[in-house]
């Protein structure tokens, strides 16, 4: 399948601290662009750091997605230019965006072959790494959250890869947001998301908790 997606910039991190709610902690969300080539396994990038990883991480969230296209809305947002890599991802993609990738699309980058698991739901970390307390909110409701691939075959990826659309899933990222983030939802959308089985395991948890307790219309 013909895919225009670019692998702009690949990002990693290592350990800093941040000021979180008034306590510091460890994060990986500041990520620096690399040039070189780097091997990507099934946990994502050796020479990239996932401190927390309740939220973080594992197969499911093994790299994090984010459209290099949003970047001038939040420079205007935050009044000052914007690195690749801000956002916390470790792909910078250029001609992907929420409402045209869905969960369980599967890319070929480099010699890897990933997979789109679930929508990345920010974070208490992102807001306090650029200090704007409704930072998350302001995110989710610009409907711009980025996501996660799981990946499938590792390899070698490099900054400039293609991606090339192997096969598409069924329900878009922004359609997945629509559903968590609103939780007035009918039962049918919820049960649709719950029924793709790319959909990684925790947003299944949320979303089957939420059927149990009737979190729906």
């Amino acid at each position: 399948m013909e895919s225009q997606a670019t692998l702009q910039a690949l990002n990693t991190g290592s350990i800093r601290a941040l000021e979180v709610n008034g306590r510091e902690i460890q994060t990986g969300i500041f990520k620096q662009s690399v040039t070189d080539a780097l091997e990507l396994g099934v946990l994502g990038f050796v020479d990239d750091v996932q401190v927390n990883r309740k939220y973080h991480g594992g197969p499911d969230k093994a790299v994090c997605a984010y459209a290099s296209e949003h970047y001038d809305f939040w420079a205007e947002v935050l009044e000052h230019e914007l690195p690749n890599g801000s956002f916390g991802e470790n792909f910078t993609l250029s001609g992907l965006l929420e409402d045209e990738v869905h969960i369980g699309d599967v890319f070929k980058v480099g010699a890897a072959r990933v997979q789109i698991s679930q929508p990345r739901q920010p974070c208490g970390t992102l807001a306090a790494r650029f200090g704007i307390k409704n930072f998350v909110k302001r995110v989710v409701d610009s409907g711009m959250t980025g996501w996660y691939f799981r990946v499938l075959e590792p390899g070698t990826v490099q900054a400039g890869d293609r991606l090339e659309l192997v096969s598409r899933g069924e329900v878009s990222v922004q359609a997945a947001n629509l559903v968590m983030h609103h939780k007035k939802m009918p039962r049918e959308k919820i049960e649709n998301l719950l029924a793709q089985p790319a959909l990684s395991q925790a947003w299944r948890d949320q979303l089957e908790n939420r059927l149990k307790t009737k979190e729906s219309v």
